[in-house]
């Protein structure tokens, strides 16, 4: 064909895009467009932090199609009647996108496919959900066979690179980029695939060696913290399990090995949460599991917003919760402790933490967002046993010893020793007072007493499951 579009939606990248190099494949002129969809744009699940790294993350893909001859159309409206458009303005006979897996991106891709030539091509996973089936065509919802079957198929092929080249497009209006929402100066992400990259270089330089015992220490730079990245497709599915097999084969000791192959357990849990979604997409509604479908929440608004606000008196959850709110970004380790406190501690709807966390998230994933969320409140496939209840105090000792997490995202606990740090309010009043840290005036007293809360949790399970008290 002549004239191609490249339909860009989560694949802000150009190297080993699977759905540009099909267009650059059939047609001799590519059209990049991203449209902005106000369906999207005004979810209640929609973050203004993940706006800002998208529209950031858009403006580096401009410069880098820039640099190669093309440019970025971006245009706003309703998908069909954009795409309707550009398709009448250019000429062109194919759309060419990325596959995606949430329920409203098949919906809206259905519909555009029975209007225009839409052909979807793999990308947001390595493998796609239809292929990792049991034996008798059914879809896992158990995690450890699900990556068996995955690891058992056939390693997928090198990641592409970046093509070197575009052929000039014709005259195209284009709307600017917005400038609102704007990237926040406390984060510690910039987009862009150049950055992702960059990012993955160093992690697998260094970190990814003691990935498998550091990566739950939250006071530690023990983690990847790619995931922004795979969230927009600045870095593919498959270059990250590429780039883990690379490092596992050449890793000289097992430690180092081990930690590869953590990391790569990790990203097929991303794989596992996108099957899940696409095989089973109520559970964006409601409980996987159909007998935790009714456990009596409390409507605790001012529990919730302590929980916001990082003000819940328990010194590991308020850091995360304020690490989320001024960087888009959570220690997944600090992601279970708080989400386990809000609905386990609280008592509070996981679907409450769910809308919040994707309200915050720079990687704010429909999927995987959805799949952490019940598994930690146990209603999930592959779920965490409901009577699992995380003591946010022994988590606190376990995963950050010397409070160093606690101290950098709760000042008011800076002056506060280690012996305390968990748990301030056993402070004698004198050292609150000198340590600038006096309960319930510099920072709050736990708003719920952990054991009687454990307590009320495991009877509202029993009786919600139907199991009685």
């Amino acid at each position: 064909m002549k004239t191609a579009i490249w339909w860009i939606r989560r694949d802000l990248r150009l190297a080993d895009n699977q759905a540009l190099a099909e267009a650059l494949r059939q047609a001799e002129v590519v059209v990049p467009v991203f449209v902005l969809d106000p369906i999207l744009l005004s979810s209640e699940y929609v973050g203004q932090a993940r706006l800002a790294f998208l529209f950031d993350g858009l403006r580096e893909l401009d410069k880098s199609l820039k640099h190669r001859g093309s440019r970025l159309i971006l245009r706003k409206g309703d998908p069909l009647e954009v795409l309707t458009g550009i398709l009448q303005e250019t000429h062109a006979e194919g759309i060419f996108a990325e596959e995606d897996f949430s329920p409203y991106a098949r919906q809206r891709d259905r519909n555009v496919a029975l209007s225009l030539p839409l052909k979807l091509v793999s990308g947001v996973t390595v493998f796609h959900p239809d292929l990792l089936l049991k034996a008798d065509g059914t879809p896992y919802t158990v995690f450890t066979p699900f990556s068996r079957k995955w690891r058992s198929l056939p390693a997928s092929g090198a990641p592409m690179p970046a093509p070197d080249h575009f052929a000039s497009l014709p005259p195209l209006a284009s709307l600017e980029i917005p400038e609102n929402p704007a990237h926040s100066p406390n984060s510690l992400f910039q987009a862009g695939e150049h950055e992702a990259n960059k990012r993955l270089s160093a992690f697998t330089d260094l970190a990814i060696t003691d990935y498998s015992e550091m990566r739950n220490r939250m006071d530690l730079e023990g983690t990847s913290q790619l995931s922004p990245y795979l969230r927009l497709g600045m870095l593919s599915a498959r270059q990250a399990v590429w780039t883990a097999r690379e490092a596992s084969q050449a890793a000289s000791t097992t430690t180092a090995q081990s930690g590869a192959e953590t990391w790569l357990n990790e990203l097929i849990w991303r794989e596992f949460y996108a099957s899940i979604l696409y095989h089973f997409p109520y559970v964006r509604q409601t409980a996987f599991r159909a007998e935790l479908r009714n456990i009596p929440w409390r409507n605790d608004l001012a529990g919730l917003a302590a929980w916001k606000a990082g003000l819940t008196g328990y010194p590991v959850v308020d850091a995360a919760m304020r690490q989320l709110n001024a960087t888009g970004w959570m220690h997944n380790r600090a992601r279970m402790i708080a989400a386990s406190f809000l609905t386990k501690d609280l008592l509070i709807n996981w679907q409450e933490g769910e809308r919040y966390f994707m309200q915050q998230l720079l990687d704010g994933d429909p999927a995987s967002n959805n799949g952490g969320w019940q598994w930690t409140a146990g209603t999930g496939t592959d779920a965490a046993p409901y009577f699992r209840v995380f003591n946010p105090i022994l988590q606190g000792l376990k995963f950050d010893p010397q409070g160093n997490y606690v101290r950098r995202w709760v000042p008011e606990l800076a002056l506060v020793p280690t012996k305390y740090i968990h748990t301030p309010w056993v402070m004698p009043e004198e050292m609150q007072r000198q340590t600038r840290c006096v309960i319930d005036n510099d920072y709050p007293g736990p708003i719920v007493d952990h054991s009687l809360a454990r307590e009320r949790v495991l009877l509202a399970y029993r009786s919600g499951s139907g199991q009685g008290g």
